[in-house]
């Protein structure tokens, strides 16, 4: 069985028993974050993109648990560069197998510079992640893209994760028709209520997506859904 933690903001953990995988692990400095970096043990980091709010602790967690970063080929070479010994940089469209499944970057409309030391952090990304029978959709930080549709039809969606804050992404009702795009069987609400600029009710996006017909699930940090 394949669980899924939220973290806070756009973080999430993957654990299929067997391997576990974080995605954009920023904890410290989030305000609702409930847990340290140092409590997390994982195998695989998985960055969007290169802002701060994402990129996080990604360096540190991956140094210490001797974890593999996967992002793109430019923000992969910025944290082997900052001494992550192991590394898989992709690009949009491309993908691997891992130990944990296989894993395909998507196309996100966003950006990933993020200061002067990293510079210019490479194209952001969603993610595609199959793991124990399961597929999920990171969809990274984005607005509403019309291709959505094509990432739906090629792959029947397990739990797709959606940024409805507004203001850097999509809000509340681009999401929701990323669901009409989409149909995923479920769908849980990220990157809201982090910071006041994308303060959002994830309330009124379940209520939205029930049109289209697909469930929406509501977690808090620290808490849980198991894909059955």
């Amino acid at each position: 069985m394949v669980s899924l933690t939220f973290l806070g903001h756009a973080c999430f953990l993957i654990d299929n028993g067997k391997h576990r995988l974080i995605i954009d692990p920023f904890l410290s400095g989030n305000p609702l974050a409930k847990v340290k970096p140092s409590d997390v043990q994982v195998d695989f980091v998985l960055l969007t993109h290169g802002h701060g709010d994402h990129l996080g602790d990604a360096i540190e967690v991956a140094k210490r648990c001797q974890a593999t970063i996967i992002s793109n080929f430019e923000l992969a070479t910025f944290c082997s560069g900052k001494g992550v010994e192991k590394t898989a940089g992709l690009h949009i469209g491309g993908g691997a197998d891992f130990p944990f499944g296989s894993l395909k970057l998507t196309i996100a409309h966003h950006g990933s510079t993020q200061g002067s030391e990293l510079g210019y952090g490479g194209n952001p990304v969603g993610f595609i992640i199959r793991t124990d029978g399961k597929i999920i959709y990171h969809a990274g930080d984005t607005g509403l893209f019309l291709d959505m549709k094509l990432i739906g039809e090629l792959d029947k969606i397990d739990v797709a994760l959606l940024p409805i804050g507004g203001y850097f992404t999509m809000d509340v009702n681009d999401a929701a028709r990323a669901v009409e795009f989409l149909r995923p069987q479920k769908a849980i609400p990220m990157h809201y209520n982090t910071f006041d600029p994308i303060k959002a009710d994830p309330k009124v996006f379940v209520n939205k997506i029930k049109h289209f017909g697909v469930e929406g699930i509501i977690l808090q940090p620290g808490h849980s859904y198991n894909l059955g």
